[in-house]
Protein backbone atom coordinates (compact mmCIF):
# COMPACT_ATOMS: atom_id res chain seq x y z
CA UNK A 1 0.00 0.00 0.00
CA UNK A 2 2.63 2.34 0.58
CA UNK A 3 4.34 1.70 -2.51
CA UNK A 4 1.19 2.51 -4.36
CA UNK A 5 0.24 5.42 -2.30
CA UNK A 6 3.86 6.97 -3.14
CA UNK A 7 3.59 6.15 -7.16
CA UNK A 8 0.13 7.93 -6.99
CA UNK A 9 1.16 10.95 -4.88
CA UNK A 10 4.24 10.95 -7.14
CA UNK A 11 1.73 10.91 -10.56
CA UNK A 12 3.57 7.43 -11.49
CA UNK A 13 -0.23 6.18 -10.91
CA UNK A 14 -3.03 7.21 -11.56
CA UNK A 15 -6.20 5.31 -9.38
CA UNK A 16 -9.52 4.65 -9.70
CA UNK A 17 -11.75 7.59 -8.66
CA UNK A 18 -12.95 5.96 -5.02
CA UNK A 19 -9.26 5.07 -4.61
CA UNK A 20 -7.52 8.63 -5.10
CA UNK A 21 -7.47 8.63 -1.25
CA UNK A 22 -4.55 6.61 -1.60
CA UNK A 23 -2.72 9.03 -3.33
CA UNK A 24 -3.05 11.81 -0.64
CA UNK A 25 -0.49 12.78 1.59
CA UNK A 26 -2.85 11.95 4.85
CA UNK A 27 -2.47 8.42 3.70
CA UNK A 28 0.74 8.19 2.67
CA UNK A 29 1.96 9.04 6.00
CA UNK A 30 -0.42 6.51 7.56
CA UNK A 31 1.01 4.14 5.54
CA UNK A 32 4.61 4.96 6.00
CA UNK A 33 4.37 4.54 9.72
CA UNK A 34 2.22 1.63 9.44
CA UNK A 35 4.86 0.19 7.41
CA UNK A 36 7.94 1.07 10.34
CA UNK A 37 6.17 -0.34 12.71
CA UNK A 38 5.48 -3.91 10.79
CA UNK A 39 8.80 -4.16 9.62
CA UNK A 40 10.56 -3.27 13.43
CA UNK A 41 8.13 -6.04 14.82
CA UNK A 42 9.29 -8.78 12.53
CA UNK A 43 12.38 -8.47 13.92
CA UNK A 44 11.11 -9.50 17.35
CA UNK A 45 11.22 -12.98 18.00
CA UNK A 46 7.44 -14.82 18.88
CA UNK A 47 6.06 -11.52 18.05
CA UNK A 48 6.64 -11.98 14.55
CA UNK A 49 4.37 -15.13 14.58
CA UNK A 50 2.06 -14.05 16.38
CA UNK A 51 1.72 -10.70 13.55
CA UNK A 52 1.36 -13.23 10.73
CA UNK A 53 -1.74 -14.81 12.16
CA UNK A 54 -3.76 -11.31 11.53
CA UNK A 55 -1.31 -10.46 8.47
CA UNK A 56 -2.87 -13.18 6.34
CA UNK A 57 -6.21 -12.03 6.27
CA UNK A 58 -4.76 -8.31 6.11
CA UNK A 59 -2.75 -9.09 3.09
CA UNK A 60 -5.86 -10.16 1.52
CA UNK A 61 -7.92 -7.11 1.92
CA UNK A 62 -5.12 -5.23 0.78
CA UNK A 63 -4.15 -7.30 -2.11
CA UNK A 64 -7.88 -6.81 -3.03
CA UNK A 65 -8.18 -3.02 -2.42
CA UNK A 66 -4.75 -2.43 -4.53
CA UNK A 67 -5.77 -4.48 -7.53
CA UNK A 68 -9.06 -2.70 -7.48
CA UNK A 69 -7.90 0.73 -7.48
CA UNK A 70 -5.57 -0.22 -10.39
CA UNK A 71 -8.00 -1.31 -12.59
CA UNK A 72 -10.33 0.94 -14.39
CA UNK A 73 -12.54 1.20 -17.92
CA UNK A 74 -13.92 -1.87 -16.27
CA UNK A 75 -17.71 -3.09 -16.04
CA UNK A 76 -17.52 -3.12 -11.31
CA UNK A 77 -18.81 -6.49 -11.27
CA UNK A 78 -15.62 -7.96 -13.51
CA UNK A 79 -13.52 -5.35 -11.49
CA UNK A 80 -14.40 -7.02 -7.74
CA UNK A 81 -14.30 -9.96 -9.36
CA UNK A 82 -10.50 -10.02 -10.90
CA UNK A 83 -9.46 -8.03 -7.62
CA UNK A 84 -10.60 -10.75 -5.26
CA UNK A 85 -9.53 -13.11 -7.19
CA UNK A 86 -5.76 -12.02 -8.69
CA UNK A 87 -5.33 -9.88 -5.74
CA UNK A 88 -6.82 -11.12 -3.17
CA UNK A 89 -5.66 -14.81 -4.03
CA UNK A 90 -1.69 -13.99 -4.86
CA UNK A 91 -1.30 -11.58 -1.65
CA UNK A 92 -2.95 -14.56 0.83
CA UNK A 93 -0.50 -16.95 -1.39
CA UNK A 94 2.24 -14.82 -0.45
CA UNK A 95 1.43 -14.38 2.56
CA UNK A 96 1.02 -17.65 3.72
CA UNK A 97 4.61 -18.79 2.26
CA UNK A 98 5.84 -16.26 4.22
CA UNK A 99 4.61 -17.00 7.16
CA UNK A 100 5.51 -20.72 7.01
CA UNK A 101 8.74 -19.95 6.12
CA UNK A 102 8.70 -18.54 9.45
CA UNK A 103 7.25 -20.82 11.36
CA UNK A 104 9.61 -23.43 9.88
CA UNK A 105 11.93 -20.41 11.14
CA UNK A 106 11.03 -20.20 14.13
CA UNK A 107 10.81 -24.06 14.52
CA UNK A 108 14.21 -24.85 13.80
CA UNK A 109 16.29 -21.72 14.71
CA UNK A 110 14.46 -20.87 17.71
CA UNK A 111 13.31 -17.59 16.16
CA UNK A 112 17.37 -16.56 15.54
CA UNK A 113 16.62 -17.15 12.06
CA UNK A 114 13.85 -14.91 11.23
CA UNK A 115 16.04 -11.61 11.57
CA UNK A 116 17.76 -12.89 7.95
CA UNK A 117 13.89 -13.94 6.80
CA UNK A 118 12.21 -10.70 7.74
CA UNK A 119 15.48 -8.56 6.21
CA UNK A 120 14.82 -10.91 2.66
CA UNK A 121 11.35 -10.19 3.12
CA UNK A 122 11.54 -6.48 3.18
CA UNK A 123 14.12 -6.59 0.35
CA UNK A 124 11.75 -8.76 -1.59
CA UNK A 125 8.66 -6.55 -0.92
CA UNK A 126 10.24 -3.76 -1.84
CA UNK A 127 11.74 -4.68 -5.06
CA UNK A 128 8.57 -6.94 -6.19
CA UNK A 129 6.22 -3.62 -5.35
CA UNK A 130 8.49 -1.01 -7.32
CA UNK A 131 8.71 -4.08 -10.04
CA UNK A 132 4.62 -4.32 -10.06
CA UNK A 133 4.60 -0.33 -10.76
CA UNK A 134 7.31 -0.10 -13.41
CA UNK A 135 7.13 -3.98 -15.12
CA UNK A 136 3.76 -5.75 -14.15
CA UNK A 137 3.80 -8.64 -16.61
CA UNK A 138 7.59 -9.41 -15.60
CA UNK A 139 6.64 -8.95 -11.87
CA UNK A 140 3.68 -11.62 -12.27
CA UNK A 141 5.82 -14.06 -14.06
CA UNK A 142 8.99 -13.06 -10.60
CA UNK A 143 6.13 -13.56 -8.17
CA UNK A 144 4.98 -17.48 -9.13
CA UNK A 145 8.59 -17.93 -9.56
CA UNK A 146 9.25 -17.06 -5.85
CA UNK A 147 6.40 -18.34 -4.73
CA UNK A 148 6.98 -21.62 -5.99
CA UNK A 149 11.00 -21.93 -4.72
CA UNK A 150 9.38 -20.86 -1.06
CA UNK A 151 6.65 -23.97 -1.68
CA UNK A 152 9.25 -25.80 -2.35
CA UNK A 153 11.37 -24.82 0.82
CA UNK A 154 8.96 -25.36 2.97
CA UNK A 155 8.17 -28.56 2.11
CA UNK A 156 11.58 -29.83 2.37
CA UNK A 157 12.48 -27.74 5.74
CA UNK A 158 8.69 -29.30 6.63
CA UNK A 159 10.00 -32.60 5.62
CA UNK A 160 12.78 -32.63 7.51
CA UNK A 161 11.77 -30.97 11.15
CA UNK A 162 9.24 -33.61 11.15
CA UNK A 163 11.51 -36.47 10.83
CA UNK A 164 13.56 -34.79 13.30
CA UNK A 165 10.09 -34.81 15.34
CA UNK A 166 9.75 -38.77 14.45
CA UNK A 167 13.09 -39.36 15.55
CA UNK A 168 12.69 -37.93 19.00
CA UNK A 169 9.25 -39.35 19.79
CA UNK A 170 10.65 -42.84 18.68
CA UNK A 171 13.85 -41.59 21.48
CA UNK A 172 11.75 -41.22 23.98
CA UNK A 173 9.06 -44.08 23.89
CA UNK A 174 12.17 -46.45 23.12
CA UNK A 175 13.24 -44.63 27.37
CA UNK A 176 9.79 -45.93 28.63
Amino acid sequence: MLCLSIASFTGHVHLAGSFAWIGTPSALVAFSVATVLEIAAYYIPYLDNMLDSIAVPTATVAGILITASMVTDMDPFLRWTLAVIAGGGAAMTTQLATTKLRLASTATTGGIGNHLLSTGEVIMASLLSALAIVWPLFTIFLVIALLTVCWLLIYFVGKRVWRLFKGQTAMVNSRG
